[in-house]
C-alpha cells in the first residue's frame, strides 16, 4: 500500500489560477423548453437529496488535486507479505476456546501458495476433524454390534443390613390340639397358651456374590445389526471424502477469487495514478489557456471516482484474505497473502461425456446415499427380526452368609413361640444353575410391523434421493464444463482487447498532448482499456475456478480419515481414468 500513498503525494502542490471562463450565451427555442424543465426538476431532486447530507465546504479549485487520505485500519488489512508461511508450524486454535485479546492482534501477513493452502487445510479443517470423529464413532459402533455375538458375564455383589421389631401373641393357644406332651402345660417345650405373647428386636447382615452368563445361541436380529452398523460406517467414510472434495474446491476458489483481488487492487492503483498524472497535465493545460476549467473538473471527479473503486477493491482484498484464513482454520493473528502468480490453467483435457462417466464412478457423494440405504433396509431386517423366536442359555453360581441376632426378648401371657426365637444364627451357602429361555413375541399391536415400514419407506424415499443427486451432479458438471469453455474463448478475446485498448490508449494520450484529441476522448479510451484488463482478469480466474468445480466431481479421495492426503491440482496428477 506504499504504492497507493505515493499516488496520494504526486499531484503537485503549486497554487492553481484559472482563466476567466468565457460563457457564450445561445438564443432559447422553443422546442427545448421540455428539456430544460426536465433539468430544472432534476436539480430540484439534486438540491433535496444533499439536504439529507451533511454540508461539505465548497469546492477549492486549489483542492483539485488532493486526494482523501485513506483509511489505516484497510491499509493495514492490505498490508503486502513480509514472511513465507509455513504449513509444519501453523497449528489452530483449540475448539472451545475463545480469542483474547492478545491473539486477535494482527501479525505480519504471511504468504503461501494454493498447494500449501490446501495441505493446511486437509489437517485442519474443522469440518473435516468433526467428520473424521464421526468416523471413529461410526466404528466403535460396528464394534459395538459385533460383541452381539459374544456372550455377556456379570458380577454380581449384594449386601444388606437392617434392625426389625417384632410382636407376637396368639389368641388362641396350642395346648388343646392333643398333640402330646410338648405341646401340653405347663413344661411343653412347643406349648403356646391361649393369650401367650412376646416382643423381640432382631439384627441382620448378609451378602452374597456369584456370576452370570447369558448367551444368545439363536438371534435374527444380531446379523442384521451388523450389516446396518456397517453400512453407517460406509456412509461417515463416504460423507468425509465428499467434504474433501467440498473443501478442496472451497479453498481453491477463495484462493482464486484472492488472487482476483490482488489484481484488481494493482489495476485500481495503476488506473488512480494514471488520473492524477493526467489530471496535472489537464491543469497545466488549463493555466496555459489551452483548454478550459472543465476539463480539469471533469478529470478531479474521474479521479475520486477512481479512488472510491480503488478502497472498495481495498476492503474486498481485506475480505478475501480472511475467508481464505477461515477456511484454513488458521490461527486469529495469521492473515495470509496469496504467493502463487495468477496464470490461467490448462484446458480441461476430457470431454463432456467423459467427464460425466468418470464422475459417476465411485461418486463419494451417491456411495453414500446407497451406504445410507443400505442401513436403512438392515434396519428394516433387524426390526422385523424381533417377531422372530429367541434362544437363550443362561447360567448363573455364586454363595451368599448371612448373621442374624436377636435381643431385648420380652414374653407376656405365659409367652410364645420360644421354639422360633434363636439369640445368634448365622447361614452360608452357594447355589448354580443353568438353562435354556425361548423367547417369541408373539402380538404387539403391530408396532413392530409399523417400524419395519417405516424404515422401508425411509429406504424407498432414499432411492429418489440418489436420483436426484445423480441428476444434480450432472448439472454441476456441465454447468462447471461449459463455463470452462466459455471462460477459455472469453480469455482469448479479452486479451486482444487489452491489446488494442493499451495501443489505443497509447496513442489517445499522445493526441491529448498534442491537442489533437479531446479530454473526453482520453477519459473514455482509459475507462475501455481498464473494462478490458478486468475482463481479462475476470476470464483468467473464470478459468481457473471452472477447472477446480470440474476437478471436484472427478477428484479421487481417500475414504479413510487417518491416510494422508495430498493436495492434487490438476486432472494430470490424478490417476488415469
Amino acid at each position: 500500500m506504499g504504492a497507493l500513498q505515493n499516488l496520494l503525494r504526486q499531484a503537485p502542490s503549486q497554487p492553481l489560477s484559472w482563466p476567466a471562463a468565457q460563457v457564450g450565451q445561445a438564443g432559447a427555442r422553443s422546442d427545448t423548453a421540455g428539456l430544460e424543465r426536465s433539468w430544472l426538476e432534476l436539480d430540484q431532486q439534486l438540491r433535496a437529496l444533499d439536504g439529507l447530507i451533511p454540508a461539505e465546504p465548497g469546492l477549492n479549485t486549489r483542492d483539485l488535486r488532493a486526494l482523501p487520505p485513506v483509511p489505516q485500519l484497510l491499509l493495514d488489512a492490505n498490508a503486502p507479505a513480509s514472511v513465507q508461511l509455513n504449513p509444519a508450524k501453523v497449528v489452530p486454535a483449540a475448539p472451545l476456546v475463545l480469542p483474547s485479546p492478545s491473539t486477535l492482534e494482527a501479525g505480519p501477513v504471511q504468504s503461501l501458495t494454493l498447494e500449501q493452502a490446501l495441505a493446511i487445510a486437509f489437517a485442519n479443517s474443522a469440518t473435516l476433524q468433526a467428520q473424521r470423529e464421526q468416523v471413529a464413532a461410526s466404528t466403535a459402533q460396528l464394534r459395538a454390534t459385533q460383541g452381539l455375538y459374544w456372550p455377556t458375564l456379570s458380577a454380581v455383589v449384594s449386601g444388606s443390613s437392617g434392625q426389625s421389631s417384632s410382636s407376637l401373641y396368639a389368641p388362641v393357644g396350642n395346648t388343646g390340639l392333643g398333640f402330646g406332651p410338648n405341646f401340653a402345660m405347663p413344661s411343653g417345650a412347643f406349648a403356646v397358651p391361649t393369650g401367650g405373647g412376646a416382643y423381640l428386636n432382631t439384627y441382620s447382615t448378609s451378602g452374597g456374590a456369584g456370576l452370570q452368563l447369558n448367551y444368545a445361541l439363536l438371534d435374527f436380529t444380531r446379523n442384521p445389526a451388523v450389516q446396518a452398523a456397517r453400512a453407517q460406517l460406509d456412509s461417515a467414510r463416504n460423507t468425509y471424502a465428499s467434504q474433501l472434495r467440498s473443501l478442496q474446491l472451497q479453498v481453491s476458489e477463495a484462493y482464486f477469487q484472492l488472487q482476483q483481488a490482488d489484481q484488481t487492487v494493482r489495476i485500481n492503483q495503476a488506473t488512480l495514478a494514471n488520473d492524477l498524472v493526467i489530471l496535472a497535465e489537464s491543469l497545466d493545460l488549463q493555466r496555459a489557456g489551452l483548454v478550459p476549467r472543465l476539463n480539469g473538473l471533469r478529470r478531479s471527479a474521474i479521479s475520486a471516482s477512481d479512488q472510491d473503486t480503488l478502497i472498495q477493491s481495498l476492503a474486498d482484498r481485506a475480505v478475501a484474505r480472511r475467508q481464505l484464513a477461515v477456511l484454513l482454520n488458521l490461527p486469529p493473528q495469521i492473515t495470509p497473502a496469496a504467493r502463487d502468480p495468477i496464470r490461467p490453467l490448462a484446458r480441461w483435457p476430457l470431454n463432456l461425456e467423459q467427464s460425466l462417466l468418470a464422475a459417476y464412478r465411485g461418486n463419494p457423494e451417491l456411495e453414500t446415499i446407497l451406504a445410507t440405504r443400505d442401513a436403512l433396509l438392515r434396519q428394516r431386517d433387524g426390526t422385523a427380526a424381533a417377531l422372530l423366536p429367541k434362544l437363550s442359555l443362561f447360567a448363573a453360581g455364586g454363595g451368599s452368609a448371612s448373621s442374624t441376632s436377636t435381643f431385648d426378648v420380652t414374653a407376656s401371657g405365659g409367652g410364645c413361640c420360644g421354639a422360633t426365637v434363636i439369640p445368634m444364627l448365622n447361614q452360608n451357602g452357594y447355589d448354580w444353575s443353568v438353562g435354556l429361555s425361548l423367547q417369541w413375541l408373539l402380538f404387539d399391536g403391530g408396532n413392530t410391523a409399523n417400524q419395519a415400514e417405516a424404515l422401508a419407506r425411509r429406504a424407498a424415499a432414499s432411492s429418489q434421493t440418489y436420483a436426484a443427486e445423480r441428476n444434480a451432479i450432472r448439472l454441476r458438471l456441465e454447468t462447471a464444463f461449459f463455463n470452462h469453455e466459455a471462460s477459455l474463448a472469453k480469455l482469448v478475446a479479452a486479451r486482444r482487447g487489452v491489446s488494442a485498448a493499451l495501443e489505443a490508449f497509447r496513442d489517445v494520450k499522445l493526441r491529448y498532448q498534442s491537442g489533437l484529441s479531446s479530454e473526453v476522448d482520453l477519459s473514455d479510451t482509459q475507462r475501455q482499456l481498464v473494462t478490458n484488463l478486468l475482463q481479462r482478469l475476470n476470464a483468467t480466474v473464470g478459468v481457473n475456478i471452472t477447472y477446480a468445480r470440474l476437478l471436484r466431481e472427478l477428484l479421487p479421495v481417500p475414504r479413510d480419515p487417518f491416510t494422508l492426503v495430498k493436495p492434487r491440482l490438476s486432472l494430470d496428477a490424478v490417476a488415469p481414468l
